[in-house]
């Protein structure tokens, strides 16, 4: 779990690194970041998959996507010095997030 905190942090560090609309202001908040979006993910992403399941199954699953931006626009709601410009950012944001995560997953199992 620990080792999961800290991909997520580094995930988090890379995409405010390669996009210009998020900011984080030191390590302390992303590790906060992480925290936070690890606990909501738990918690609040199911109940939003299975209240919009009808549209998820309509987009075969892209909706998933806005829920994601919608979790971490509350998160950088949540967290100071951690900032996301908008909506549009938030979605990019989370496709980057997903795609260096999953690298970042890749390179530590094999």
């Amino acid at each position: 779990m620990l080792i999961q905190l800290l991909i997520n942090a580094l995930a988090f560090y890379i995409t405010a690194y390669i996009l210009p609309g998020v900011t984080i202001s030191g390590y302390t908040s992303l590790f906060v970041i992480a925290i936070i979006w690890g606990i909501l993910s738990v918690v609040i992403k199911p109940l939003l998959i299975i209240l919009t399941l009808p549209i998820t199954i309509l987009t075969l699953g892209l909706f998933t996507l806005v829920i994601n931006a919608v979790l971490l626009l509350i998160t950088s709601n949540i967290v100071p010095g951690f900032h996301i410009e908008g909506f549009g950012t938030a979605v990019i944001a989370v496709i980057v997030l997903s795609i260096v995560n999953s690298f970042l997953n890749a390179l530590l199992n094999k």
